[in-house]
């Protein structure tokens, strides 16, 4: 095995190692990384103690559209948009370092992640085929996730006009409630 050919496959196991670290399924490492199912199994099952799980990708773009969702996957893929455009970064580690900046994002704030690694790699994907699209607001100019070939001179993010419900999940509702009714400690 010649030199190059060995750092090659170092530089594809590290990858997979840190996409596993990630939350990355199997098919994801399928087809970022030149590695064989076998070897990639593995990896996985070296990496986190388990086999990978089964089952399918996301496959509708839809889910990128609703409201918190999509506040979360236009964080990301403006990260990402901006390593690939302003970094000498491969398309790789763009996504890579873009899902990283995303993840401590959500942590200084406080914030649960609602973009997994497989969801915000599919994201990629859709970009990539042209199904979804950057469309600008029109009150915050903020770039946001939309569907390819939608119209968008009169586009307004769901920040600037948020959907009734926006925000009042279960888990809020309850954290309301705890702070309007603190219990008693003594």
């Amino acid at each position: 095995m010649s030199q190059k050919s060995l750092v090659d496959e170092m530089h594809q196991v590290q990858l997979a190692i840190e996409l596993i670290e990630l939350g990355a399924r199997l098919q994801v490492l399928e087809t970022e990384t030149e590695l064989s199912r076998t070897r990639l199994i593995k990896l996985y099952k070296e990496v986190c103690g388990m086999s990978p799980p089964k089952g399918m990708l996301p496959f509708s773009t839809d889910w990128f559209i609703t409201w918190l969702p999509n506040v979360h996957s236009s964080l990301f893929y403006n990260i990402y948009a901006s390593l690939l455009r302003d970094t000498s970064c491969e398309r790789i580690d763009a996504f890579v370092k873009a899902y990283r900046l995303y993840d401590e994002q959500m942590i200084l704030e406080g914030a649960e992640p609602v973009l997994g690694l497989t969801r915000a790699w599919t994201l990629v994907r859709f970009f990539e085929s042209d199904l979804l699209q950057l469309n600008t607001c029109t009150r915050c100019r903020g770039r946001f996730v939309a569907h390819a070939h939608s119209p968008a001179h009169d586009y307004i993010c769901g920040i600037c006009q948020p959907p009734s419900r926006a925000g009042k999940t279960r888990k809020s509702q309850l954290a309301q409630k705890e702070k309007n009714n603190p219990t008693d400690a003594s």
